[in-house]
């Protein structure tokens, strides 16, 4: 009994150290190949922010480069009304290839970004945990160096979003626009 109870803690310890632990990053991820422009098509996440824009949301472009210190500049540029906003963000390497940590200064929310699935020349899927002192959520992107990619990726974003334990209504492919996709890098 007493070796099947310390089992039993022991496989639930474990469950709760891999969901902790999150996606995993890409094997052999080589940063200097996800640098470069990228279109946002797709946008999932269980934030009440998200559930309370989502309907607004549109394709967006994101370029990415790297910083001397090794660290990733991400600069979106999306469609916010008759204008279009620009974001900056800064992502910090960690000891880990592919994954990354960022604060943002707005939101007061710690950000643990891992780039899990990318083929560099035509999607990547970019998984985050958000934490901040109201609670966390997760997010998903998926980017792809053109506006459209095919069937059978956006499924996979659609699929990978599942696993991560967001609902249908949760994942977005995000409608395509012209508006703010004038060329930014």
């Amino acid at each position: 009994m007493h070796a099947t109870l310390l089992g039993v803690l022991g496989l639930a310890l474990l469950g709760a150290l891999r969901a902790e632990d999150g996606a995993a990053v890409q094997p052999d991820f080589q940063q200097d190949k996800l640098t470069g422009k990228w279109y946002t098509l797709g946008l999932a996440s269980n934030s009440n922010w998200f559930k309370e824009k989502k309907h607004l949301m549109k394709m967006c472009t994101t370029v990415i480069s790297a910083t001397a210190d090794g660290n990733l500049e991400v600069i979106s540029t999306y469609p916010k009304g008759d204008h279009c906003e620009t974001r900056n963000s800064l992502y910090t390497k960690t000891e880990q290839p592919g994954r990354f940590s960022y604060r943002s200064p707005r939101w007061g929310s710690n950000h643990d970004i891992r780039v899990v699935e990318t083929n560099y020349d035509e999607y990547a899927l970019v998984a985050t945990q958000i934490s901040k002192s109201s609670g966390s959520s997760t997010m998903v992107l998926l980017y792809s160096r053109t506006k459209e990619l095919s069937p059978e990726r956006l499924e996979r974003f659609t699929q990978f979003s599942r696993e991560q334990g967001l609902a249908e209504e949760e994942i977005l492919i995000l409608p395509r626009t012209d508006k703010c996709m004038a060329d930014a890098a």
